[in-house]
């Protein structure tokens, strides 16, 4: 996998995944307005609440709360993000439909979530990854495992060792909760 760099301040870093499958931390890599032009993306901060987002011109947008350890992936080296690594705290994607070829996944230390165009976002603790969608379907798969499930508007799920996967209505509350980390 061909890592992209990623805007970063003091509060943010990036993380990669190391060819035995463990995350490792790696240099940051500090976008350009080069960069930005090059992949036709637009990096802005935000301070209430503090949050990066990555607009791409072909629709993706991927907000990143303040101190988000992850790493952009552009796996068929297009030079446009395809994937992200996320090792802690949450992105939320955007992505609409029909705007862009091929899917976007999020790998996480406990799961792999994909999607061909929707609104989502994915959180990392130490002990779960929690997946909601807030409009469209996401797939969510148990790293190194077979077993997924697909999530629909409203759904959620906590990837959690030993813990089956089962998609859940999430409640209002704890919607809420996440989507407003991302300033919705």
């Amino acid at each position: 996998m061909h890592a992209l760099p990623v805007s970063l301040r003091p509060t943010v870093c990036s993380r990669g995944l190391g060819a035995a499958g463990l995350f490792a931390l790696i240099n940051a890599i500090v976008a350009s307005g080069a960069y930005a032009q090059k992949t036709g993306c637009a990096i802005t901060s935000y301070t209430d609440p503090p949050r990066e987002v990555l607009a791409c011109a072909d629709g993706l947008t991927i907000t990143a709360e303040r101190g988000t350890e992850y790493q952009l992936l552009d796996r068929n080296r297009d030079r446009r993000p395809d994937g992200a690594e996320l090792r802690s705290r949450a992105l939320l994607i955007e992505l609409p439909v029909g705007k862009r070829r091929g899917e976007f996944q999020v790998l996480t230390p406990h799961a792999i979530a994909s999607v061909r165009g929707t609104v989502w976002a994915v959180e990392v603790a130490p002990e779960r990854t929690s997946v909601f969608v807030r409009e469209g379907r996401v797939n969510v798969a148990r790293l190194g495992s077979s077993e997924q499930v697909q999530l629909g508007t409203g759904q959620g799920i906590d990837v959690e060792p030993g813990r089956p996967l089962e998609a859940k209505q999430w409640s209002a509350e704890r919607a809420l909760h996440l989507l407003a980390r991302f300033g919705r």
